[in-house]
């Protein structure tokens, strides 16, 4: 075997493979053994099949099982071996012939190899990022408190109507014979678009009944033919007036600021004053603004990495090939890899710097580290649901059965390279640090 591999612009490669038939030949050998062995021809016994004719059978696909196989180990075993840092897969050489395996060996075979750019991006305290730090001001703690108190709360018998309240009543179909008939139909008027036919319900008290319009007062086919249980095609058949009598009126109360709130959120007698509850909202609220703060500074190093990086040169005839064979389903791949190239290399130039860093920093990561990424994200998908007191226990099963997705295991490894990257960066470069409102960085975000 020999391999000859030619870099001269160092980002296109042309990898040359001489394949020798002294390195398939024991390999072709031993398969047809065993295919010999198994092999279940009438008219022989088991194992007795003449090699000849299992030559005849099998020869040609074993050969070329054999030959790409060497192929494919010896051309990895090269490029790990030589530290070729390869984008993708090696292609069959564009121009090349094409080998026929038939004919006796030597085999050439000839693939071309995307190069990565060499990067040259190293950091210290002459490196100057930004640090944003989100103040947690009494506006932001009353939000968060208004919303614990909105997702305790709960709906509560009435006697008149007032704007957001519920009504549940009878619907009955007016001027028409075997018109609809319901019970228990719910409306809510603040969600009627209609001005005049979400006026009829002002003032309306517990037994009154309304004539109105339900074609005039939903706009939506699928939200009316929901309301009136019928299919949508049959709409037209139901355009008239309706009466409702309210039999039901139902008012959301918010939850008051409380020790039954307290209790609720954080476990019986964690808390036990507002003034405690706002510290420990408070504390919350700069745990989860740090996770910004921090992804933000990610954000600012990835452009102050690729700004120090400077215009790099691509093989970008060869990488659009992998682009069109990645996506080669497509019919309007040409256009989608015009399209998206720029990007894609933008996210690669990236990865590059990244895994660079890693590698400059001995960064590395551990499987109970990923498990923590997985806990964290558990506990911010509880924490969407008002749950803030989930007990480790069912954090940790909920982890668990996460991470059997193999789907989510690499975007949770990601996240822990990620995490302990910036960790490690805050303590390399000179942070520029600034403390700004919530409005103010979520300006800086959208812009």
């Amino acid at each position: 075997m020999n391999i000859k591999f030619e870099n001269e612009d160092k980002v296109n490669g042309l990898m040359t493979v001489t394949v020798e038939e002294s390195d398939f030949k024991e390999n072709v050998e031993k398969t047809l053994k065993d295919y010999r062995r198994k092999a279940n021809v009438p008219g022989f016994r088991p194992g007795q099949v003449p090699m000849g004719m299992i030559q005849r059978m099998y020869g040609a696909a074993v050969r070329m099982d054999a030959v790409n196989r060497v192929v494919g180990e010896e051309l990895y075993k090269y490029v790990r071996e030589n530290n070729i840092k390869m984008l993708g897969e090696p292609l069959p050489h564009e121009g090349g012939e094409a080998v026929d395996l038939e004919k006796d060996a030597p085999y050439t075979f000839q693939f071309d190899i995307a190069v990565a750019p060499e990067i040259g991006v190293k950091l210290s305290g002459r490196d100057k990022v930004d640090y944003v730090t989100i103040e947690v001001d009494d506006k932001l703690i009353d939000q968060q408190v208004e919303m614990y108190c909105s997702r305790a709360g709960q709906y509560q018998k009435a006697d008149d109507y007032k704007d957001n309240d519920m009504l549940k009543g009878d619907l009955r179909e007016l001027d028409k014979e075997d018109g609809i008939e319901l019970s228990e139909a719910i409306v809510m008027p603040t969600y009627i678009k209609n001005e005049a036919e979400k006026n009829l319900f002002d003032g309306a008290k517990l037994g009154d009944v309304i004539t109105f319009n339900p074609r005039k007062a939903y706009e939506s086919d699928a939200e009316l033919a929901s309301f009136l249980k019928v299919d949508k095609a049959d709409l037209g058949n139901h355009a008239g007036n309706f009466t409702y009598q309210i039999t039901e009126i139902s008012r959301f109360v918010k939850a008051e600021v409380n020790q039954q709130l307290f209790d609720q959120i954080y476990g019986k007698d964690a808390v036990k004053d507002v003034k405690e509850f706002r510290a420990r909202v408070a504390d919350e609220l700069k745990a989860q603004l740090q996770q910004n703060s921090d992804w933000k500074f990610l954000a600012d190093l990835r452009k102050h990495c690729e700004k120090k990086a400077g215009k790099l040169e691509w093989p970008d005839a060869l990488l659009k090939r992998v682009m069109k064979l990645n996506n080669k389903e497509r019919e309007d791949v040409d256009e989608y890899v015009e399209k998206n190239y720029e990007g894609s290399i933008k996210e690669l130039t990236w990865h590059l710097i990244k895994e660079q860093l890693v590698a400059a920093h001995d960064i590395k990561i551990t499987d109970e580290e990923v498990k923590t990424v997985a806990r964290e994200t558990a506990r911010a998908q509880f924490a969407q649901y008002g749950m803030a007191n989930v007990p480790d226990e069912y954090l940790d099963n909920y982890a668990q059965e996460m991470l059997k997705k193999e789907e989510n295991v690499q975007g949770f490894v990601d996240r822990a390279i990620d995490q302990k990257l910036i960790a490690t960066m805050k303590n390399v470069v000179k942070l520029n640090e600034k403390t700004v409102s919530l409005d103010e960085f979520n300006k800086m975000m959208a812009e």
